[in-house]
């Protein structure tokens, strides 16, 4: 099981006002305790701009880029010049840095997560035509994409992961956690992409919090301040039947350990004891 870490499990975070932001030190130092030996890149800031300083910080610390998160605003042609190039670059940082994987999310426009973007159709070709270019982007630098269903996107409920299946062939990031936010049966999702699963983020949810984000009464960042994303196996992503499913398929890429946190104060040293208990079940159901 090739499993990674992700910055978002200490809270670290793109989005504004996200609780206390965790140096690279800090992170990097407790992935490396954990013995894990790849992480994502976290948001744009938090590893060092040139690729090489990031390579050379994560080398340090034993570890690996394994991909990172990207965001575009690709189903409205105003702006999806400037959303490409923003990609570009974005993918050519990935790449000087080693990482695999481009991890492509539908953003609204909006800042943070609070709410989705209905489409119309027009729009949804316009963001599968601009999916396809991010792949063309990403290949020529050697990345491949996965597009990520994501709460707070245009692509966050089960019928947009349906209609994304159906009318293009892109792989899949299979965020457990997002999926089940969503609606959607994380276990169906597997099923029904197969092979186009190219990139897991293993996370799991509350149910009756995710049930409240899902319905609009309460927003998306105080469920998370309330415990939205809880340890691997104590949640309703069926997250261990996902790990069967996928053990059985022989799918044979990354798992992200992914438990969005926000921090009200630094933790203690060592890493913190969320992460631990993701870790232990993770292998325990590899």
């Amino acid at each position: 099981m090739k499993l990674a870490a992700a910055p978002i499990s200490w809270g670290v975070s793109e989005v504004p006002d996200w609780g206390v932001q965790l140096p690279p030190g800090r992170v990097l130092a407790d992935m490396s305790r954990l013995g894990l030996e790849a992480t994502e890149a976290g948001p744009p800031g938090f590893l060092p701009p040139d690729p090489g300083e990031a390579r050379r910080l994560l080398t340090a610390n034993g570890l690996r880029l394994v991909g990172g998160f990207v965001t575009a605003v690709l189903h409205d042609r105003a702006i999806r010049a400037s959303e490409l190039a923003s990609a570009e670059r974005k993918a050519r940082w990935l790449a000087d840095g080693g990482a695999e994987v481009l991890v492509l999310a539908a953003a609204t426009g909006r800042p943070g997560y609070s709410a989705g973007e209905e489409l119309s159709e027009e729009e949804w070709r316009a963001l599968i035509d601009g999916i396809d270019r991010v792949a063309e982007v990403a290949s020529r630098r050697g990345l491949a994409v996965a597009v990520h269903p994501h709460f707070g996107t245009a692509i966050e409920r089960p019928r947009h992961v349906e209609r994304l299946l159906e009318r293009s062939a892109h792989p899949l990031c299979l965020d457990t956690g997002h999926l089940a936010l969503g609606g959607a049966d994380p276990v169906a999702v597997a099923r029904d992409a197969g092979p186009r699963v190219r990139h897991v983020h293993l996370k799991d949810v509350d149910a009756r919090l995710a049930a409240q984000v899902r319905e609009g009464t309460l927003a998306y960042a105080q469920g998370v301040r309330e415990g939205l994303y809880v340890a691997l196996g104590e949640g309703a992503a069926r997250v261990r039947e996902v790990l069967a499913l996928l053990r059985a398929t022989g799918y044979a890429g990354w798992y992200v350990l992914e438990q969005d946190v926000m921090l009200d104060r630094t933790p203690e040293d060592g890493p913190p004891a969320w992460i631990e208990r993701s870790l232990a079940f993770a292998k325990r159901h590899a």
